[in-house]
């Protein structure tokens, strides 16, 4: 029997043996257990916190997306009632440039026809006149003495009468 106790394997296993033992009573095995425990809760929190915070940032994206879809769509809707806008102003304008064109055309047409006018009355009244002269040196010629001058005097005042 105590040839067991010389062989070195044998007090190596016992030391083994007697140091797990001492481990076992002075708690080790649950405070390693414990420590490991505790690890693991802070791995786990620190994955939810990674996993909550990724679920944020998908969140935010999807949010900068939905918010950029938007102002897209709001560009696009000034763009758009900006050309309508465009469209209206030169139709408008073509419109107003149309009535002025239209006036100027009128003022145009009204001062040529007062023009044609004033000339009319230009030539009767130089027709006229030189009728009464006309008239003034035929009678002149034909007619002579007290007579005629008082006949041409009153021929001459009817012709300038009707033709003023």
């Amino acid at each position: 029997m105590f040839e067991v106790l010389q062989e070195t394997e044998n007090w190596v296993a016992l030391a083994f043996l007697l140091f797990i033992g001492v481990l076992i009573y002075l708690g080790v095995h649950r405070k390693v257990t414990d420590a490991l425990d505790h690890r693991q809760a802070r791995i786990k929190n620190e994955l939810d916190e990674a996993r909550r915070l990724k679920e944020e940032a998908q969140a935010l994206l999807a949010e900068f997306k939905r918010k950029g879809h938007d102002a897209e769509a709001e560009a696009e809707a000034i763009i758009a009632g900006a050309k309508v806008e465009a469209e209206r102003l030169a139709a408008e304008a073509k419109t107003r440039m149309a009535d002025f064109i239209a006036r100027r055309t009128k003022m145009a047409e009204t001062k040529i026809a007062q023009a044609e006018a004033q000339a009319l009355a230009d030539v009767k009244s130089a027709a006229a006149d030189a009728a009464v002269t006309a008239a003034e040196k035929i009678l002149g010629a034909a007619a002579k003495g007290k007579v005629a001058d008082g006949l041409l005097a009153q021929g001459i005042e009817d012709v300038r009468k009707k033709f003023n």
